[in-house]
């Protein structure tokens, strides 16, 4: 028998594959499939919580509008009525005034913007109110406006001008709309920089840092000695004056617990395991991830591409997991694989499930609205006029 050495185990007992593995002493063939990892979700431990969450979206009727983003767990997008990102979301809750009842499957920040956008009529309602993000929380509104003090002492926040991703919060929308800038997503970035820099000489890119720098090197030509990272927990954010005046793109130094971790390491992985594969990834990810990898897009972006690819052809896929599982059922006649073997599922996006779902439903069934997510009013009418700005943006 084959012992495995330093474990305290009762004598002629073995550990089993996933107790090694939580060790990190074994490894799990099936997080070597592509699009499988050890912590795949359990199924739902009440079997009933399905036909009650049918039971409860067809009492609500035409009252209920559920969202849901293309990262939550299957079990909960199959009762999403529209599914995407998460401004395509907010803007489809603003479409439906007819629903008072505003169910997001998505996180805070996405709630926050359906209500900005919703009519005063209606509800929008998060199912798990500890459904974050680690981005947006990366950016205190606090450690923002102390932030702007410091280009003010620098002599350059009147030539800067904030441009905020949509995932941030509506404290960090309502102070890009208060300082004239404008929200951009994944998908308008570009052209959103192309705007700022026609306004002002430098911009506060908030709060996501790789797709600042991704956008302004890799779409606007300019070097990476052109960019800067404040750090929000160092003095003066680990900047000298001198620092900030040469700079033309200030990153907030914030990124995505998933698009964050993905190395240049697991590309040159996946291309020597992959004969031909084609590598796609997000423009949240690390530079050298999108300049070593074969596309890049949004998330729309990523499931238009794979959906158009022909059969027989290989992907590897640099986003959350959930969707990669998603198209990779999808198509059964393509490979499609998660770019890194070791990064699984949104922690935060994945806390939206079945039983948090159901309680919801159910709950506005009783006549009960719970979880509700308002934003106050003049947060509110600044986060809009910096989203109004983003629709206003050239070629929008």
């Amino acid at each position: 028998m084959t012992t495995i050495p330093d474990l305290d185990l009762p004598e002629g007992v073995q550990p089993t594959p996933l107790a090694l593995l939580m060790l990190g002493r074994g490894k799990d063939p099936h997080s070597e499939r592509g699009v499988e990892c050890p912590g795949d979700l359990p199924p739902a431990s009440d079997p009933d919580l399905v036909e009650r969450a049918r039971a409860a979206k067809e009492k609500l009727g035409e009252k209920l509008f559920v969202l849901g983003h293309h990262y939550q767990r299957d079990e909960v997008i199959q009762f999403a009525d529209v599914t995407g990102d998460s401004f395509k979301l907010a803007r489809e809750a603003a479409a439906r005034p007819e629903a008072p009842y505003i169910v997001f499957c998505g996180v805070h920040f996405m709630a926050e913007s359906a209500d900005i956008l919703t009519a005063a009529h209606q509800q929008v309602i998060l199912p798990d109110l500890a459904a974050g993000c680690s981005m947006a929380d990366m950016a205190a509104i606090e450690q923002v406006e102390e932030a702007w003090e410091v280009l003010q002492d620098a002599g350059v926040a009147d030539v800067t001008v904030p441009v905020s991703y949509m995932n941030s919060s509506a404290d960090i929308k309502g102070f890009t709309g208060r300082h004239g800038g404008t929200i951009c997503t994944s998908s308008n970035a570009k052209r959103a920089l192309e705007w700022a820099f026609a306004k002002g000489e430098k911009v506060l890119f908030l709060p996501d840092q790789h797709l600042g720098r991704n956008t302004a090197v890799l779409q606007l030509g300019m070097s990476l000695d052109d960019c800067v990272v404040y750090d929000p927990h160092k003095p003066a954010g680990g900047l000298t004056a001198d620092q900030l005046r040469a700079a033309r793109m200030i990153l907030w130094r914030g990124h995505c617990s998933v698009h964050g971790r993905f190395t240049l390491e697991c590309v040159k992985d996946v291309r020597e395991r992959i004969p031909d594969v084609t590598v796609l990834v997000h423009p949240e990810c690390r530079h050298e991830v999108v300049t070593n990898a074969d596309l890049v897009g949004s998330t729309e972006y990523i499931i238009k591409t794979v959906d158009a690819a022909p059969a027989g052809s290989a992907w590897a896929v640099g986003t959350e997991l959930n969707l990669v599982k998603r198209l990779a059922k999808r198509h059964p006649d393509k490979t499609i694989v998660f770019l890194d073997r070791t990064v699984c599922f949104c922690s935060t996006m994945n806390r939206i499930d079945l039983p948090h779902l159901v309680w919801a439903l159910e709950s506005l069934v009783d006549g009960r609205v719970v979880n509700r997510i308002q934003v106050d009013e003049d947060t509110a009418h600044w986060a809009r006029v910096a989203l109004d700005q983003m629709l206003a943006l050239p070629g929008a």
